[in-house]
This record gives C-alpha cells, structure tokens and sequence, in this order.
C-alpha cells in the first residue's frame, strides 16, 4: 500500500506537488486498490492515462510516498476531473483542495471553458469541498455507481438518492457538477 506518514502536528507541509508519469504507475496503482478504486481500470489504461498529452495527472509527494492524485482530461471546449484521490493518512489536511486548485489551474491553461465533474451523491466531504471551490450542481445521474464496497455507512456518507438495482443492492446516484472558468459563464452570460 502507498501510504506516507503525516508530519507532526498534522500540518500537510512540505509536500511537492508534481506531474506523475508512467514511471508513478506502480505507485498511483497501489494507492487506488488500497482504497478499492477499481476506475483506473487496468494497468494498461492507467498507463494510456499517464501517457496522453490531453490528460494531466497531478501528485501530492512526501519524499517517494504518493499522498494524493487527481486526474484532469482536456476536452474540446471544457475539462473534466476525472479522479482525485487522497490517501487516509492525509485526509483533513487540504491536499484535495491543493489538488482541486492544481485542475482548476490546468484546465484555465488549457483555455477551458468549464470544469466537469461527478461525484458520489452520498460523498459529503467531497461535495463541501466542490462547492466551496465555486462548483454548481447540473444534474444527477440516477444508479450510476455500483454499491460500494463497505457497508458501513454513516448518515454523513449515506447517500440521499439511491435507485433500485436488481439482488437488492442499491445502486447510487452519480450528482453532476460544473465551474464556470470564462469571465462570461462566470457572470451567468
């Protein structure tokens, strides 16, 4: 598992944030199915992923040790993320905000118009952190996700829309969000 001890304090400083390449597969990989993220799918598509100049992939380094990811396609008038990641042992420090900041800054470069994204619509954490980047809801996707894989649920992670699926495993709806990255979308013209 790639993991990287906290520093004391719990203060995430002194990370790098870096562009991952095909040589951080072995890393990004671990990390993923440590936390049973089957979406990068296989090896070869994760390697496709890291290779393709229409697709940024930003890490958060401590020394060697993967800390966080995203992922961010170019599309021909917008971009998507596409993952983002960060590993337990950092959560509560930022680094999905660090990260989020390093999309918003690719896809400007890229002169995007907008930044898509879904989420989990039971995923709390992740849709504070969303919006209070400044992203609005366009819609919902009903079922999209299968269940996961833990039981567990809390009611800050229960999710508030689910659709039947078949042998009784709700299915979760998939809330789709955008940011405006034009002056023009911005001011809602």
């Amino acid at each position: 598992m790639v993991t990287a001890e906290a520093p004391p304090g719990g203060v995430a400083e002194g990370l790098a944030l870096v562009h991952l390449t095909s040589a951080d597969l072995e890393g990004i990989s671990a990390m993923e199915a440590a936390h049973g993220w089957p979406t990068g799918g296989s090896g070869a598509q994760l390697a496709a992923t890291l290779a393709d100049a229409s697709t940024a992939v930003f890490g958060l380094m401590a020394g060697d040790r993967l800390a966080g990811h995203a992922v961010v396609a170019r599309l021909p008038f917008e971009a998507e993320l596409q993952a983002m990641l960060v590993d337990d042992a950092w959560r509560g420090r930022g680094l999905a905000r660090r990260l989020l900041a390093a999309v918003v800054a690719q896809a400007r470069a890229w002169g995007s118009e907008r930044l898509l994204l879904e989420v989990r619509a039971g995923n709390a954490p992740a849709i504070a952190l969303y919006r209070g980047a400044g992203f609005r809801e366009d819609g919902v996707r009903r079922g999209y996700y299968p269940p996961q894989p833990s039981t567990a649920q809390t009611p800050e992670t229960t999710p508030p829309r689910q659709a039947g699926a078949a042998g009784g495993a709700a299915r979760e709806d998939a809330l789709l969000m955008s940011l405006p990255l034009t002056a023009q979308d911005a001011t809602g013209g």
